[in-house]
């Protein structure tokens, strides 16, 4: 049996390998986004914080599930047209590219929620 993973790097070292690469793009889309966010495990998945929550995002079979919160899926609706999404979530196909632009987009407006105090997880 293998350790659980503690940080977002064993996470990502754990996961399988044809996932890899785009969960350190994810990674490091959202550092770029979001400078200075903490990057911990919460639930087990990644998790980036200021004083709260701003994104989280976990491997799955066919999938990386990112968890950017309502607010972020009702204001980026019309990009995500093309992905499968719930109240607070958007899967990104691990056999399509990622989209790293819009990932992006979608960290900063979490940054810019969090500074305007309208962010309601706790980290």
């Amino acid at each position: 049996m293998t350790p659980k993973p503690k940080t977002i790097e064993e996470y990502i070292e754990a996961a399988p390998a044809e996932a890899q690469q785009k969960l350190w793009q994810m990674h490091e889309t959202i550092g770029k986004a979001a400078p200075g966010a903490k990057g911990t495990l919460k639930w087990s998945m990644p998790a980036y914080s200021y004083q709260k929550i701003l994104v989280t995002f976990a491997v799955f079979k066919h999938h990386i599930g990112f968890y950017p919160m309502p607010s972020a899926i009702r204001t980026f609706a019309k990009e995500l047209s093309k992905y499968k999404t719930a109240t607070g979530s958007v899967k990104f196909p691990l056999d399509q590219k990622l989209p790293v632009s819009l990932i992006s987009k979608m960290v900063k407006f979490r940054v810019k929620e969090s500074r305007e105090g309208t962010i309601r997880w706790r980290s």
